[in-house]
């Protein structure tokens, strides 16, 4: 990227300060261009949902992760339930989602109050593990709330194999105008469900998997406490990336946390943040991050601009930070292994990376 003229502005920018002027391109299709990062964390597609409470939860981690991003899980969270979380997440299909079931005999008022949970907006009710009928919102309609589901299901069901193409899902729904197909075992259990827009989605993006065929998923620590006995247990747990995350990391405890998680000899990437500038990028790859986390104060609604007015705009410390890594990059040269590999990531404080 470069600046129109080469006329770099005298003051810093946010990204609703810049606009980017297309040139000449030899790309013929959106298809043709590969969005898989080269910062060892796996992803396909260029996207980080952020370690906030509100937002990273298991949920989240499976949809991403089917997308080709990936979710990093809050360091508040205790260890163990982040260990059943990354499990979970793992065991997920890498076209189907997962369904929410309901048993024939639960009432209409739990199916509304499940189904918001999902974006598919439905629920899949099952007897001894095997579909027996779908229930949508427009089901439960006029419905005495205290009805069981049994008994405003819709029993047609689009059932699909587990390996069934995507493409040929989309056609079936179509063929059915049905808003759901549910994807079972040769056994008849079920396994998940499919909407049109999903099956669409999942002939255009590549599931993030680790080597094993299980969906990626990251998990975040903080500087406090013993840093190296909380990353272990993560690393035990299987997280596919590390995440060192403190609101201002370019600090010393941020550097004695990095030390002491490098010492443990990972056999993921590190990504190590937040700073805003050359200064704090240096820090934190001398000190053994593999991907640098930008952003301090950058958006209005962030905790740490509006309690101190500590920060700088997400564009410039963006630029800066990338700028500092890719110098260091193309000096030390990639070599694939954690550690040696000078590569960065952006996120605002106010949800998913960017």
């Amino acid at each position: 990227m470069r600046f129109l003229h080469d006329a770099a502005p005298p003051h810093d920018l946010t990204y609703d300060d810049v606009f980017m002027v297309p040139r000449h391109s030899q790309v013929a299709s959106r298809h043709d261009v590969d969005l898989a990062t080269e910062d060892g964390t796996g992803a396909t597609l260029p996207l980080v949902v952020a370690n906030m409470t509100a937002i990273a939860g298991k949920r989240m981690a499976e949809t991403t992760a089917r997308r080709g991003a990936l979710t990093v899980i809050p360091q508040d969270i205790p260890i163990p339930v982040v260990a059943d979380v990354v499990s979970w997440v793992k065991g997920r299909h890498h076209v189907f989602d997962t369904a929410i079931e309901l048993h024939p005999t639960q009432t209409v008022a739990e199916a509304l109050s499940l189904m918001p949970k999902r974006a598919h907006r439905a629920a899949v009710v099952v007897d001894e593990g095997r579909p027996v009928g779908v229930v949508t919102e427009r089901d439960c309609v006029e419905v005495d709330r205290f009805a069981q589901v049994g008994q405003v299901m819709n029993r047609h069901l689009v059932l699909v194999a587990h390996d069934a193409d995507p493409r040929a899902v989309f056609d079936e729904l179509e063929s059915a105008k049905a808003e759901l197909a549910v994807a079972v075992t040769p056994s008849g259990e079920l396994i998940g469900v499919l909407t049109r827009l999903g099956a669409l989605r999942a002939t255009l993006y590549t599931p993030a998997v680790d080597a094993t065929g299980g969906l990626r998923i990251a998990a975040a620590v903080g500087v406090n406490g013993d840093v190296a006995d909380k990353a272990a247990r993560l690393l035990a747990a299987g997280v596919d990336t590390l995440v060192v995350d403190t609101a201002h990391g370019h600090q010393d405890r941020m550097i004695e946390a990095l030390r002491v998680i490098r010492a443990l000899d990972p056999a993921v990437p590190i990504a190590a943040g937040n700073v805003v500038d050359a200064a704090g990028t240096d820090a934190l790859i001398d000190t053994g991050a593999d991907i640098v986390k930008v952003g301090v104060g950058p958006g209005a609604m962030c905790t740490t601009r509006m309690m101190t007015g500590v920060g700088r705009p997400q564009f410039s410390a963006v630029l800066e930070c990338a700028t500092a890594a890719r110098a260091r990059a193309s000096t030390s040269g990639p070599t694939g292994e954690c550690g040696t590999r000078a590569t960065w990531r952006s996120r605002s404080r106010r949800g998913p990376a960017r």
